[in-house]
């Protein structure tokens, strides 16, 4: 191994879409910054639409790679150009595999193995069999996944929640290493103007907004979010707030448009699809109310994004929810798809502002003091290097 200010480390992500591209990076840039070589493996698709480019870390110890992919179906991104590398594997000191189900694990995880060289996965949540495809990632984990996990020398789960996943999937306890992501917290250290959001979504500013901000996707309980709205507007007369829904379409954005306009809140629901960089920040910014009401959570990174801009948080009382938003403090916790409840909750915080201030501003304080990058990036080491020296 080289000495520990040069260790050379490979981040393999499958696409950059969703969280895994963004802790990835995230991390890379402050591992450089530490002396660390940092190579980042990652399909081309969704380049173009997730706000991120290779320049925020670019420097002369860092770089990323490219592949086409071929096929995407059903989120499954083939990589051939991905065999051409396979020699350079051996260059690395580490590999850190973000997400589980990919096509990418299966062949760089083998190589992995075949060379020598030691990896972490880290799965983002993705390992329970849930919601769509069950099937399909039963045939993934008896074919590859239980392999995968079974060579990694180590795995990191973000929180007691994903721990206990991990060892329903066989992994031991030795091999578990909590560590939660962490938020670079320079990048909300200038926040953009309040009201600039609402100006540019032609907002009253007399409006307060009701803000969900993710994909769109059964899972995240969106259906439960418009029928708390519909029973705000209708049956609790809260006149003076507008739901606003943005992210992008997961499949599930027909149903959702489908649900509004059953309940007839259309002329009360906004739709703005992605959000990124400034216009991320300025929902954020100019909401009262973060609203999560999923079916599951392991991580979610929006609510560390929400407490850096102060605000408050209403969720589901599931998985890592339950841990992330302390119930009273920062936020709110409710049942799982209890809309009455769930309307009550952004109702009280609609109705009391200082409370709602307060709540942020713990939020704050807590995603300073756990979430922070500094914060995590420490603990990463210590997992790299005892790594690498197994």
């Amino acid at each position: 191994m080289k000495d520990d200010l040069f260790m050379r480390i490979l981040h393999v992500v499958s696409s950059w879409k969703g969280g895994g591209i963004k802790v990835a990076f995230d991390v890379s840039k402050e591992l450089i910054q530490h002396g660390y070589e940092i190579a980042i493996y990652v399909t081309n698709l969704f380049r173009k639409n997730i706000g991120l480019h290779e320049k925020k870390i670019i420097s002369a110890t860092s770089f990323d790679v490219l592949f086409p992919s071929i096929a995407e179906k059903m989120k499954f991104y083939i990589t051939p150009q991905l065999i051409l590398t396979l020699k350079e594997i051996n260059s690395f000191d580490i590999i850190h595999f973000h997400g589980y189900r990919t096509f990418q694990n299966i062949i760089l995880c083998h190589y992995a193995k075949k060379y020598n060289v030691p990896y972490v996965l880290q799965a983002h949540g993705s390992l329970p069999r849930i919601m769509p495809k069950r099937r399909l990632k039963y045939i993934y984990d008896t074919l590859f996944g239980y392999k995968i996990l079974k060579n990694a020398t180590k795995v990191i789960a973000l929180n007691r929640v994903e721990a206990e996943q991990y060892r329903s999937m066989g992994v031991p306890e030795e091999k578990i290493a909590i560590i939660p992501n962490g938020i670079d917290l320079s990048e909300y250290a200038e926040l953009p103007p309040k009201g600039y959001f609402k100006k540019k979504l032609n907002v009253p500013e007399n409006l307060k907004i009701i803000l969900y901000l993710g994909r769109i996707h059964k899972i995240k309980g969106i259906d439960f979010l418009v029928k708390a709205y519909a029973n705000l507007i209708n049956e609790m007369n809260c006149k003076d707030a507008v739901l606003v829904i943005a992210g992008p379409d997961d499949g599930y954005l027909e149903k959702v448009k489908s649900l509004v306009q059953g309940l007839g809140v259309s002329n009360h629901v906004l739709f703005t699809g992605p959000l990124y960089g400034e216009d991320k920040l300025a929902a954020y910014v100019d909401s009262e109310v973060y609203v999560l009401p999923s079916r599951y959570e392991t991580f979610p990174m929006t609510v560390l994004e929400v407490y850096a801009c102060g605000k408050p948080v209403v969720a589901s009382k599931v998985g890592g929810l339950k841990d992330l938003v302390i119930n009273g403090e920062t936020g709110i916790l409710v049942d799982i798809g209890n809309a009455d409840q769930l309307a009550r909750a952004i109702l009280s915080l609609l109705n009391n502002g200082r409370e709602a201030e307060e709540m942020g501003s713990r939020g704050k304080q807590l995603v300073k003091d756990k979430f922070s990058i500094e914060a995590v990036i420490g603990r990463l080491e210590a997992l790299y290097k005892e790594v690498v020296e197994k």
